[in-house]
């Protein structure tokens, strides 16, 4: 049977629904496991309050977290765990594009366009947009 896939509001935020769930669902997962690695690692180490260090600068980009993940390190998959939540939105901006086209509705493809072009901008530059 050869159908035609009928795109309807309907099916398209079920997909939509399913697209963030699964992404914050594998997001939490991933963060959820860098976080017992790192108690298995460092869950007898005493806490110092009183001085506050940022993460190390080695995961501080999307390319450096990827590198620091061919070792599995614990830090390298809770940073994992949030650009996977991080991107789970920006994945949703995409499929929309996809599924205005779908709907033939040109300027909710350009508005998803011109969304999706900023976000990308905002995550891969590293430059704050006012």
């Amino acid at each position: 049977m050869n159908q035609k896939t009928e795109w309807t509001d309907q099916r398209i935020e079920v997909i939509i629904g399913n697209l963030l769930r699964l992404g914050v669902i594998v997001a939490s997962v991933t963060v959820f496991t860098g976080g017992v690695f790192f108690m298995i690692g460092h869950g007898l180490d005493t806490p110092h309050f009183q001085l506050f260090r940022g993460e190390a600068s080695k995961l501080r980009s999307i390319e450096s977290v990827l590198t620091e993940m061919r070792t599995l390190r614990s830090r390298a998959v809770m940073q994992l765990g949030i650009l996977l939540l991080i991107l789970t939105p920006v994945a949703r901006v995409a499929f929309s594009i996809f599924a205005f086209h779908k709907e033939k509705d040109n300027l909710y493809v350009l508005i998803s366009s011109i969304v999706l072009a900023f976000l990308l901008f905002s995550l891969f530059s590293g430059v704050a947009i006012k």
